[in-house]
């Protein structure tokens, strides 16, 4: 069982990591360093699309991503409905289930080996563009890197702060994909195709807040489970 005092040091953990991620972003010119954590996010996007696909028992064709952070799937069949809302809702779980499962340091490098083995696949089927090919494969090999040559310290840390931007660009895209939906109803979004997949019966900006709502409710219970994993009292096991 998780001890108290290992969630304690986890959140402890998260908290640095959101603080160090909050000050680089306070810096004039230092987003320029999460571009790298943009395009990681954008490929967790696009293979959440990916995969409600095929779950769905559709076909993917093609997964492209640009230097911006933009992505596009190129899906054929599938339930439109899950495949549409599996990428903005689809990062979000990923960041969460990741703290989750972070509350264990010990789980660290298995968490990144499991991230490497999903970015392998997604690359190697669906990799469409020399973008993708390229940020899908660097983080591929770091991660193996941090799976499986760093201490479950560094490991730890690293998957902490890679759950924390998960969660830091879904939001902050979703936001993006609210204002779209408001002031740029031409662009194309996920947002837009789920209005047009409906008739219009229901626009995107339903879409975008019903999306950001169950985000958000997702990260509240994330949190609500930390802090009910360090008030869980700690049972010891005692050989007699």
């Amino acid at each position: 069982m998780t001890s108290q005092s290992e969630i304690k040091n986890s959140l402890r953990l998260l908290l640095i990591s959101s603080a160090a991620a909050i000050a680089i972003w306070l810096i004039p010119y230092a987003e320029i360093l999460f571009v790298p954590f943009k395009l990681f996010v954008t490929i967790i996007h696009e293979a959440g699309h990916a995969i409600a696909t095929l779950l769905t028992f559709g076909d993917v064709s093609r997964i492209g991503i640009d230097w911006i952070g933009n992505g596009v799937t190129e899906t054929r069949g599938g339930m439109r409905f899950f495949i549409s809302s599996a990428g903005y809702l689809g990062t979000t779980i990923y960041g969460a289930a990741l703290l989750l499962l972070l509350r264990r340091a010990r789980y660290a490098r298995a968490a990144a080996l499991g991230t490497a083995t999903i970015l392998l696949l997604i690359t190697g089927f669906f990799g469409g563009n020399f973008t993708m090919w390229l940020v899908g494969l660097s983080f591929v090999c770091g991660l193996l890197y941090v799976g499986l040559k760093c201490s479950i310290g560094a490991a730890h840390f690293l998957m902490s702060f890679l759950a924390v931007q998960a969660l830091l660009n879904a939001l902050q895209d979703l936001r993006v994909l609210l204002y779209l939906s408001i002031f740029e109803p031409a662009v194309r979004t996920d947002a837009q195709n789920m209005a047009a997949a409906t008739n219009g019966f229901l626009p995107a900006i339903i879409w975008a807040t019903l999306w950001g709502l169950i985000s958000l409710a997702i990260l509240a219970f994330t949190l609500f489970e930390y802090y009910r994993s360090m008030r869980r009292p700690h049972v010891s096991l005692v050989a007699v």
